[in-house]
Formats: structure tokens, C-alpha cells, sequence
């Protein structure tokens, strides 16, 4: 059995037993915003869809795009955990729990937007009973129900020794039913050797299970788009681009979860910059590939000029949702600069004066004057030949204002990473609308459709922010924030790596001499 560190029980289990009054106010306002969801998914269920935005022919909203986005961020757990375990990344111990729970709680939320946008929500009972072989509806269900139990499953069993130490551990004067909760999941662990074989046996065969499953999940919610006729989603390229989407959204929300907690509970010996690094690593790539996808699929569209494809294009380059996409993929951009220009760039002790924080945000106000003045926004009159001049100086000072932005973050990685991954969060959501909704604002039999989100849409979004987030409190008030077992277990072998040291190197042989390059060879 594992003993528990002081450093480990000050930092991971204590907390568990003590609560702020900063994390009850949270708590109660997370609590205020679900009870108003539920109030007005009683009123959508009593009194009907016509509640929400959506209408014949936009039977798909912001609800589906919650869906979508939620499956998304779940595979930044058990996927990337997964991933990390197999490959044997041993950095990736302290941040494993953090993104299993996200994988669980993410899944939970998102399953349950289909049950909302639904106006009959037992008749999702007939999809499984009735359900056809043929239906991509029901192959939804199936990936998204073994998605689910392997997560949650995946979750529980590096629990397991955490909940016997947590047992071994309670304090006497902590409440009986808690010591009775980690007693039962526990599961009479004692932690002797037959047991931890076991226990990684069967965490192992999970990893590699739960990766395929999880890659599935998100394939199959893109052929349900791609399967169809309608004009912007009869794509081949759907399936990775929603799967690199996703992991790309989790490990996103993967930064923002380990940075609230770092911060908030004192975790910067854990969520040390090497994880971060890692991560960002892994970040940069998956952005790369998005970019890569998402051009690929525009170009097609464009290039075609279908009759039925290209208003939904033309829509989002200059249409009505040309404001929104745009802005998605200005804040993809500025994440990806963000966590890669500042490789490149002057240390603050030799950056030029020009490259000045004040500088650089005041450049990147004069660059939102010119865009405004460019576009008409301010309704000034311009003049056709200052029209040049107000291009140049618009991308002079967003260059200027975004390598001083640059060159602040060089040192600051964790704020980098924070700030890349809101963007992500923020353009992903958009992205998941602008592929659903200009769609279904554009059917293939009816001219034109508008819609837009009712307030009881948008309280339903956020309750489930809101449940999402109180899922994420509750069980870190129960079970530490970072397993300590596989932490204690990384300790142990980063000392045998140390006592054993680097290989040493082999002798060069008396006999032997340089070859004609330069090169050693024995006779």
C-alpha cells in the first residue's frame, strides 16, 4: 500500500474536507442558473418547440450545436488521456484525472441537448427499440452509450487506490457516510501486488478500447451531416475534420480546467510549465490540422459554385454570418501566434522599446479603428484614395501589435496557453454553428429561413454550462484533484532513473583510427 506524502496530503486531500466561502457563492450561483434552465425546459415542455427559435424548416438549433460541441470537448480526456497512456508519456500523470472528468461530464451535458431539443422526450425510447440498422441515428446511440460506460469506467478505475488511501486516511472527526462511500469504492483494495497487476491489466486493455470508441463517437456525428443532401454537409472529409476538431476544443478545455485549478488550490508543483509545454506541443499540431481541414472543405465548396453549396458559403464569407466566421477564424489565428511566435521572438530584456506591451495593445486599437473605418462601421465618409493607406496601416499596426504581444507571452506559457485555448473554446462553438445553422437556414427546397436563439435556448445553454461546471466542483470535492498513486508511482521511477543514470558511453578502442571523413572505425 501506498503511503500518503505530507506534501500530497496538505495539497490534494485536505482541501477535500474544507471549503471556502468563495466556492459555496460559486456553488450557489452555478445552482441559481440550472434551477432557471430547468424552470424553462418545463415551460418548452409544457407549452411546446415553438418556445424555441426553431421552426419548419430550422429544426436543428443551438442545441445541436451544443450537442456537437460538448462530444467535442470530451475527447480531450479519456482520448488524449488514453493516448498519453499507451504511448507511456509519463508526463501526463498529474493531468489524467482532470481530463477524465471533463471526458464524463462533457458527455453527460452533451447527451442531454439531444433530450432538450427533442418536444417528445420519451419517444427517444423508440430510436432504440424500433431503431433500423441502417440508421446513422442509431449507430449515434450505440457509439455514444459505449462511449459513455467506457468513460465513466475509464474514470473510476484509477480511483479505485485513491479511494482505499482516502479510507486509510479519513479524519475522526470527518462525516460517517463519506468513510462509507470510499469503504464501497474502494472495493476492498489493500494494494498488495496481485492487485496492482490487475489494476493496470485492466486500465491498459481500457486505454486502447476506449480510443477507437471515442474516435467513433465523433465519425458517426458527422456522417449523420454527411449522409444527407443538404448543402454544406455532403462532405467526404467531415469525419477527421470533426475528430480533429474535437480533440482540438478538449485539450482547449484541458488548459482552462488544470489553470483553474493550479491557481485556485495551489497546484503549481503538479501542473508544472513541462505539462503545459507538452500539451501545447500536442495543441499547436492539432490547430495545424484544423486550419488544414477547414480550408480544404471551403475551397471545395468555393471552387465548385454549386447552385445549392455556394449561398451557404457565400453566407458565411460576406453574407449575414459573415461577422461571426470571421471572427472564429481571427481568434484561431491569434491562438495559433500565440503559443507559436513567441518561440521566435527577443527575451523582454532585449526587446526593442517598440515591442512594448502599451505599444502593442495600442496598435492593436488603431487596428480596430481602421477595420471600422474600412468597413463604414462608424459611417464616416472616406475617400476611395485613402482607402490604401488605411490598408497599410491596418496591417502595419496588427504586425506591430502582434509580435509585442509576442514577445510579452515568451515567458509567460501558461498565460499563453490560457489565452489560445478561450479562443479555441469560443471559435469552436462558433464553428459548430456556422456549420450547422447556415444550413438549415438555407434548405434545399425552401428559398430562404432565418432563425435565431430564443431566451429559452439561451438558458438552456447555460444551465448546462452552469451543470458542467457544478459535475466539475462536486467530484473534486470528493476525490483529489490528481491521482496520487500514478503521481507517487512517477516519483518512484524518476528516482530509479536517477540512481541508474545516463548510459555510459562505450570505449574507443586503442586500435582504432580516422577514417577518410573523420569517422572512427577498428581495424
Amino acid at each position: 500500500m501506498l503511503k500518503v506524502e505530507a506534501r500530497d496530503k496538505a495539497k490534494l486531500i485536505d482541501p477535500l474536507y474544507t471549503s471556502t466561502r468563495g466556492f459555496w457563492m460559486l456553488l450557489a450561483v452555478l445552482l441559481a442558473v440550472l434551477g432557471w434552465a430547468v424552470y424553462m425546459y418545463i415551460q418548452q415542455l409544457t407549452l411546446g418547440l415553438g418556445q424555441t427559435g426553431m421552426g419548419r424548416p430550422v429544426y436543428w438549433g443551438v442545441y445541436m450545436v451544443n450537442f456537437i460541441f460538448f462530444i467535442g470537448i470530451s475527447h480531450a480526456g479519456t482520448l488524449i488521456s488514453a493516448i498519453l497512456r499507451v504511448t507511456g508519456a509519463e508526463w501526463r500523470r498529474p493531468i489524467t484525472r482532470v481530463a477524465e472528468a471533463i471526458t464524463a461530464f462533457a458527455l453527460i451535458v452533451g447527451t442531454l441537448q439531444i433530450i432538450i431539443d427533442m418536444g417528445r422526450p420519451e419517444r427517444l425510447l423508440n430510436a432504440i427499440i424500433y431503431g433500423r440498422l441502417q440508421s446513422p441515428i442509431l449507430w449515434d446511440i450505440v457509439s455514444v452509450t459505449a462511449y459513455f460506460m467506457g468513460s465513466i469506467t475509464y474514470l473510476y478505475l484509477p480511483v479505485i487506490p485513491d479511494a482505499a488511501l482516502l479510507r486509510d486516511n479519513f479524519p475522526e472527526d470527518g462525516p460517517k457516510w463519506r468513510l462509507r462511500l470510499y469503504t464501497i469504492l474502494a472495493l476492498g483494495w489493500r494494494g498488495n501486488r496481485t492487485q496492482w497487476i490487475r489494476l493496470e491489466k485492466v486500465i491498459a486493455v481500457m486505454a486502447l478500447l476506449i480510443i477507437p470508441i471515442a474516435v467513433s463517437v465523433h465519425t458517426i456525428i458527422s456522417w449523420i451531416l454527411a449522409t444527407t443532401v443538404q448543402p454544406g454537409w455532403h462532405s467526404t472529409i467531415f469525419g477527421p475534420y470533426f475528430v480533429i476538431g474535437a480533440i482540438f476544443s478538449g485539450i482547449g478545455a484541458l488548459f482552462i480546467a488544470m489553470s483553474l485549478l493550479r491557481k485556485n488550490m495551489g497546484l503549481e508543483n503538479y501542473f508544472t510549465e513541462k505539462q503545459y509545454r507538452n500539451l501545447g506541443a500536442i495543441f499547436i499540431t492539432t490547430a495545424a490540422f484544423w486550419m488544414y481541414f477547414t480550408y480544404s472543405e471551403h475551397l471545395t465548396l468555393a471552387a465548385g459554385q454549386g447552385i445549392h453549396e455556394f449561398p451557404v458559403l457565400a453566407s458565411k464569407l460576406w453574407g449575414p454570418y459573415a461577422p461571426g466566421f470571421w471572427s472564429m477564424v481571427i481568434m484561431m489565428l491569434s491562438a495559433f501566434w500565440i503559443l507559436v511566435t513567441p518561440k521566435f521572438m527577443p527575451s523582454e530584456e532585449k526587446r526593442p522599446r517598440i515591442f512594448h506591451p502599451r505599444i502593442a495593445f495600442g496598435s492593436l486599437g488603431l487596428t480596430i479603428v481602421m477595420a471600422l473605418l474600412i468597413s463604414n462601421v462608424l459611417g464616416l465618409p472616406v475617400p476611395d484614395a485613402l482607402n490604401p493607406l488605411l490598408w497599410i496601416l491596418l496591417f502595419g499596426s496588427l504586425l506591430l501589435g502582434g509580435l509585442g504581444i509576442a514577445t510579452w507571452f515568451k515567458t509567460r506559457f501558461v498565460a499563453a496557453s490560457v489565452t489560445s485555448a478561450i479562443f479555441v473554446l469560443i471559435s469552436m462553438w462558433l464553428e459548430r454553428w456556422y456549420i450547422i445553422v447556415p444550413t438549415m437556414t438555407h434548405p434545399y427546397l425552401v428559398r430562404y429561413a432565418e432563425y435565431a436563439p430564443s431566451w429559452t435556448e439561451i438558458s438552456e445553454t447555460a444551465g448546462s454550462i452552469a451543470l458542467f461546471m457544478i459535475m466539475f466542483l462536486v467530484f473534486f470535492k470528493f476525490f483529489p484533484v490528481i491521482s496520487i498513486w500514478e503521481v507517487a508511482e512517477g516519483r518512484v521511477l524518476d528516482q530509479e532513473a536517477a540512481k541508474t543514470g545516463p548510459m555510459p558511453m562505450p570505449e574507443v578502442s586503442s586500435t582504432a583510427r580516422k577514417g577518410r571523413l573523420g569517422f572512427r572505425r577498428t581495424e
